[in-house]
């Protein structure tokens, strides 16, 4: 299982004081030095953490692979085809919100979203939606012409004992489902160093994308050594 890196809040912490660091970038090379195999941000409609220059010069320095979260907007869809990372992920954006809520509305938005779509496959860009982990939204994310299904894990993170379980059992059930259909699969949203090991058993999913608790531990261990413990756990 591979482990992609969200430098968001490095930003977050940058911006709280409006200066220059710590840097985003230089997080995002320390954490491929430290065996990350991807870097993934986020450039929000309101850009509370990166920013536009952020996101250019992450194409410049990232050498694994760039993997821009977005909004589903013209505006953001132009800056996708404008910057050409290996990789977007097609999230739903509040902008009350603190962290992204659930997974994407497939069901209601595919027409559109499968026209969004087809200009970022034709750039030769990777795609992936960020979805709750239910068969019939799996299906229509392939049908839309996605490549990969990233399944929200926030759900699992908040329940306990046998919710928990029920809710892995689900996760796993969907990312069996999508790989027999031709999706990639990855997963993301609310793990963290204790809730992270039972996914070391769902081989369907091959990465997984992580960024506050690393982040939040990077600050008592320092990054390299937060980005590693992670691996260690996965592997």
């Amino acid at each position: 299982m591979r482990l992609a890196i969200n430098i968001d809040h490095i930003a977050t912490l940058r911006n709280a004081r409006g200066e220059q660091e710590p840097d985003p970038i230089a997080a995002a090379l320390l954490a491929e030095k430290s065996g990350a195999a991807g870097i993934v941000c986020h450039l929000r409609e309101d850009r509370r953490h990166i920013k536009d220059n952020d996101l250019a010069r992450l194409r410049q320095a990232v050498t694994t692979k760039l993997d821009l979260e977005m909004a589903m907007t013209s505006e953001l869809q132009q800056i996708a085809l404008n910057t050409k990372p290996e990789l977007i992920t097609l999230v739903p954006e509040k902008r009350e919100e603190l962290t992204t809520e659930g997974g994407f509305d497939i069901v209601r938005h595919f027409a559109v979203v499968t026209e969004f779509l087809k200009p970022i496959n034709a750039a030769g860009i990777e795609i992936s939606l960020f979805i709750e982990p239910d068969l019939h939204a799996i299906e229509l994310v392939a049908k839309a012409g996605a490549d990969i299904v990233e399944l929200h894990t926030g759900r699992y993170a908040l329940l306990h004992d046998k919710a928990k379980a029920e809710e892995l059992t689900r996760i796993r059930e969907a990312a069996a489902y999508a790989r027999s259909i031709g999706l990639k699969v990855v997963a993301g949203h609310g793990l963290h160093y204790n809730n992270i090991a039972p996914f070391r058993e769902i081989t369907d999913i091959e990465e997984v994308s992580i960024g506050h608790a690393i982040i939040a531990r990077a600050v008592m261990t320092g990054l390299d050594e937060a980005v590693k413990e992670m691996i260690r756990i996965i592997s």
